[in-house]
C-alpha cells in the first residue's frame, strides 16, 4: 500500500469518519481533532495493515478508542454554546426539540453504550462488525445495546418513548 492509497482513503472516508467522530463527541471541533488523531495513528500503522480492506475497520477502532480515552481524561463541566442567529429562520422547533432531547440522553450514556448505539444505528454497522470494531463479543454488543435503549426509554417522557427511528436523530 502506497502513500497515494492513504491519500485516497483520507479523501473518500473522511466525511464518514467525521460524522462518526461527531456522534461520539457531540462537538464538531473535537470531532475534527479526533479524526485527525485517528488518521495520524492509521498513517503510522499504514504499512503494517496489509490489505486496504483492513484500513477502515482499523481507523474506526482507533476513533472509538481515542474518543473513549479522551472522555476518561476530560473535565465534564460547562461548555460554551454557539451564538444565536441574527436573522429569524423557519421554525423547526418541534423537530429540533425531539432531536435535542434524544441526543442529550444519548450523550449521558456511558461511552461504551454510546459507541455501540452510534455504530449500530447511526453508522448502520451489523452486530458482528460493531463487535469487531470495539474488540468485544457479539453478546456484549447486544447487551450494551439493550441496556442503552432501555435507559433511553426510561429517561424519555412517555410521549417520546416510541420515537420512530434513531437514524433520523443524527441528521
Amino acid at each position: 500500500m502506497t502513500e497515494g492509497d492513504f491519500r485516497d482513503f483520507v479523501a473518500t472516508r473522511s466525511p464518514a469518519l467525521l460524522r462518526t467522530a461527531y456522534l461520539l463527541t457531540g462537538d464538531w471541533h473535537r470531532a475534527e481533532d479526533l479524526v485527525q488523531t485517528a488518521l495520524t495513528k492509521t498513517y503510522l500503522a499504514w504499512r503494517k495493515l496489509g490489505a486496504i480492506e483492513a484500513v477502515e475497520p482499523y481507523t474506526r477502532k482507533v476513533l472509538v478508542n481515542t474518543a473513549t480515552s479522551w472522555w476518561r481524561r476530560r473535565w465534564h463541566g460547562e461548555r460554551p454554546t454557539a451564538d444565536l442567529p441574527d436573522r429569524p429562520g423557519p421554525d423547526h422547533a418541534d423537530d429540533l426539540l425531539v432531536r435535542d432531547v434524544l441526543w442529550r440522553q444519548v450523550q449521558k450514556l456511558p461511552i461504551r453504550q454510546r459507541a455501540v448505539l452510534v455504530l449500530r444505528y447511526y453508522e448502520d454497522q451489523t452486530e458482528m462488525e460493531t463487535a469487531r470494531l470495539l474488540g468485544v463479543s457479539v453478546g456484549t454488543v447486544k447487551s450494551q445495546t439493550s441496556r442503552a435503549l432501555g435507559t433511553l426509554r426510561t429517561r424519555l417522557s412517555p410521549g417520546m418513548a416510541d420515537l420512530p427511528d434513531l437514524k433520523g436523530a443524527a441528521r
